[in-house]
């Protein structure tokens, strides 16, 4: 799920789709206006899912997509290889997602962890 936001009332920690990623912006700056033309925003974000970092320029008058992002909890049912078998805390659904490197020694059977949900797709953020 997805909303359109003008570009000139993003603000950096906030959530903007580029090139069809959800990303999270950690810079923003903007232009003086020319002299024929709007004042511009640079926006920098870094993807939830691959970790690239992204850069777009825009006018502030012009609309962008932004995600709408979900969090939810899950405790981890099982661990096979590199993927966790999750059950969300809420709706009890089962779901596998994969075991983010950095937390790859942590998360074990029984352990509560929190996910990110984004354009369809679920990301492990953090164990709780």
């Amino acid at each position: 799920m997805k909303e359109v936001v003008e570009v000139g009332k993003l603000r950096e920690g906030r959530f903007i789709i580029i090139d069809g990623e959800p990303c999270r912006i950690v810079g923003y700056s903007t232009s003086a206006p020319g002299k024929h033309g709007h004042a511009k925003a640079k926006i920098d974000a870094i993807s939830f899912f691959d970790g690239q970092k992204r850069t777009v320029i825009k006018p502030t008058s012009a609309k962008v997509e932004v995600p709408i992002v979900k969090r939810g909890n899950a405790q981890v049912l099982a661990v096979v290889k590199n993927n966790a078998q999750l059950m969300d805390l809420t709706t009890y659904e089962t779901f596998e997602l994969p075991i983010p490197m950095e937390l790859r020694g942590e998360i074990k059977e029984g352990v509560e962890v929190e996910y990110i949900e984004a354009l369809g797709r679920r990301k492990i953020e953090r164990v709780k």
